[in-house]
């Protein structure tokens, strides 16, 4: 029996494994693919991933759980959830809604880059694909596949949380799980991938001093956020439509897992396949941002069967990219639903209309405007800033001590309780909200501003 407490316009998951799925492919986006690879090339390999699995487990598991509680037990969206925690607390309800609001936009303008990359992948070679900062200079190609990436993301949205949402995730994640299996095993079978791969994974100590390990620690710490969808008001969101019979505990962990295992095996991909044909340049490896849209187009030029190869590697980053911005539009969408007590239909439009008027300001951030600088950032680069280093690690780092020091463990641990015989992970949940996430939240905001990491 279905015992999900929603409204019919609010909707929610028909099983579990359709919320699990929902939710990983959620956490599953261009965090996992496109930064999480690169961050472990920069920071040491194998130094990285264990400080990542060890945050990943301990760290991401008592948020996820704490957003999902919360989300459960309120049954409502983000504005609602943290007023009927304490009304005290309602301005974090606000916060948590403008966050996916102001990531939901510039996310649909990279989505669309995406979109254009294997455009180019399925209709050519890729030889001439080396074209990024000329595509994005200009303004009608860019707003196009903008466009066209906003109202893919809209249609699972449209259709509600069962019939669009569930459906949708039950269909994509196995893709994109065979598509990264299957690229990954690829990879390792190319001549020379062996050192490549022991460069990703075994632990690199050249060099590394203890303010590089505070920097690891940290880069691995604000990974997560990219990784598992935190601080972002989603999981609050699909939270609200997890059914109450499932376990809260088992899908977390199972999300985690998912999760962690795509991010590992985008590395295994990546890393190996650009020390390959870079002959082990470590600046091709550690190339950051521009290594998905500048050096990976060039290596799948150059590799046995790169265009194929190139091709269903930027089919994986869309499915990727639109399972994460499905879950950020339908955050603002159920706000806008519970708030103004509109119908899904009318609400999706608003927040097509909203998301596509912010989309343009990045959009036009490189081109028609690349002279305007925010704080010395482009437009895009100044949203992607103040939502990640500064708005949701305050939301987190807040969230731990309502949970914490305000209503108590408790509060969470009641909902985790509800048909399970005991809380495994209690004792560890405890720790993690009341000490250490909270002074890994204030690391996070104070180490963009003391160094580059």
């Amino acid at each position: 029996m279905k015992t999900n407490n929603k409204t019919s316009e609010r909707g929610g998951f028909g099983s579990r494994i359709g919320f699990i799925l929902a939710a990983a492919g959620s956490a599953v986006g261009l965090g996992n693919i496109w930064r999480f690879p690169y961050l472990a090339a920069k920071y040491g390999g194998g130094i990285f991933l264990l400080v990542y699995l060890i945050f990943a487990i301990t760290f991401g598991f008592a948020l996820m759980l704490t957003e999902i509680a919360i989300g459960r037990k309120t049954g409502k969206s983000v504005i609602g959830a943290y007023k009927a925690v304490d009304k005290r607390f309602s301005p974090l309800g606000l916060l948590a809604a403008v966050i996916p609001a102001l990531i939901l936009p510039y996310y649909c303008v990279i989505g669309g880059w995406v979109l254009k990359y294997m455009s180019v992948f399925i209709t050519e070679s890729g030889e001439s694909i080396p074209f990024f900062s000329n595509f994005i200079s200009h303004f009608t190609q860019p707003t196009i596949f903008f466009i066209i990436f906003l109202l893919l993301t809209s249609v699972a949205v449209f259709l509600g949380v069962e019939k669009g949402i569930e459906k949708v995730s039950e269909f994509l994640m196995p893709v994109l799980l065979l598509l990264i299996v299957a690229m990954s095993v690829y990879t390792l079978t190319l001549d020379g991938a062996g050192e490549g791969l022991k460069y990703y994974l075994l632990p690199n100590l050249n060099d590394f001093t203890p303010a590089k390990f505070l920097q690891t620690i940290a880069a691995a710490c604000g990974q997560l956020f990219y990784s598992m969808s935190i601080a972002m008001g989603i999981m609050v969101t699909y939270g609200s439509y997890m059914r109450k019979e499932d376990s809260l505990e088992g899908s977390v962990r199972q999300i985690e897992i998912f999760d962690t295992a795509v991010a590992i095996l985008a590395g295994m991909i990546i890393v190996p396949a650009v020390f390959i044909f870079s002959n082990g340049d470590s600046t091709s490896i550690n190339a950051g941002p521009g290594l998905m849209f500048n050096t990976l187009p060039k290596v799948f030029a150059t590799m046995p069967a790169g265009q194929f190869i190139g091709t269903a590697f930027f089919i994986l980053v869309t499915l990727a990219a639109l399972t994460s911005s499905i879950s950020l539009m339908e955050t603002v969408t159920a706000v806008v639903i519970e708030k103004f007590g509109f119908s899904r239909t009318k609400s999706c439009i608003i927040v097509i209309f909203v998301t596509f008027i912010l989309g343009m300001l990045s959009v036009l951030g490189y081109s028609a405007w690349s002279d305007i600088k925010l704080f010395g950032m482009q437009i895009l680069d100044f949203f992607d800033f103040i939502t990640n280093n500064i708005m949701m690690p305050v939301l987190a780092f807040l969230t731990c001590i309502l949970i914490g020091y305000v209503v108590k463990i408790k509060y969470i641990e009641e909902e985790v309780m509800l048909g399970e015989k005991r809380f495994r992970s209690k004792l560890l949940y405890n720790v993690m909200i009341k000490f250490i996430c909270p002074v890994c939240m204030l690391m996070i905001l104070i180490t963009p501003f003391v160094t580059d990491i």
